[in-house]
């Protein structure tokens, strides 16, 4: 197999066209790694070397991309990348060099999500749920659970921004199922509703 020409599509990236008509997407890195020229003959070794070395390239810009513009876990990394169309080798090389490069904090991407569905009224089993869905490991779970701050006073206020009469059993029951959904334990909600039922009695 012969290279018949490199066409250069931006500053980066490079097509290798090959004389049976095959086109591979690469980048100046790869091309220059590998020392690839016009006329260059390739065999079976060089052109599977020319093809992973170039989706690893390309799979690392497009990592890069990914982590530049939000935080996220190495899960949602490697599926993204999947997304895209590399495959499960290339998106777990990717995956690997930007973590050995220290560009993925799932830690601090734990207390992020832990700060944000607190503060959209969720409970511990809530967020644990987000938590474990976005891949985040089950020791730094832990430690951002642990600074989620108490629940009881986000909890009192919901109970009695919603219930206006504590004593109505429907109204109770539909609140407590909800609440549950939003991840309070069972035992949150009947400590918590007590305290409002008291609250009730005390201004009556």
């Amino acid at each position: 197999m012969r290279v018949v020409s490199l066409k250069q599509s931006s500053p980066e990236r490079v097509t290798v066209c090959l004389d049976d008509g095959t086109e591979i997407r690469s980048t100046l890195a790869a091309v220059t790694e590998l020392r690839l020229y016009t006329g260059r003959e390739l065999d079976d070794t060089a052109l599977d070397e020319l093809r992973r070395e170039s989706s690893r390239s390309l799979g690392r810009e497009k990592a890069l991309e990914l982590v530049s513009q939000r935080l996220m876990s190495i899960k949602e990394l490697l599926q993204k990348l999947k997304d895209k169309g590399f495959d499960e080798e290339t998106a777990n090389y990717c995956a690997d060099w930007i973590t050995e490069r220290g560009l993925i904090d799932e830690e601090r991407y734990a207390a992020a999500i832990v700060r944000h569905y607190a503060a959209k009224g969720c409970g511990a089993g809530r967020v644990r749920q987000e938590l474990m869905r976005r891949g985040i490991p089950r020791e730094l779970s832990d430690e951002a659970l642990a600074s989620m701050p108490e629940s009881h006073d986000r909890l009192d206020r919901l109970i009695a921004a919603k219930l206006r009469d504590p004593d109505d059993r429907d109204a109770v029951r539909k609140l407590s199922a909800s609440l549950y959904r939003r991840g309070f334990s069972g035992e949150e909600i009947r400590e918590a509703l007590e305290r409002v039922r008291a609250a009730f009695e005390y201004e009556d």
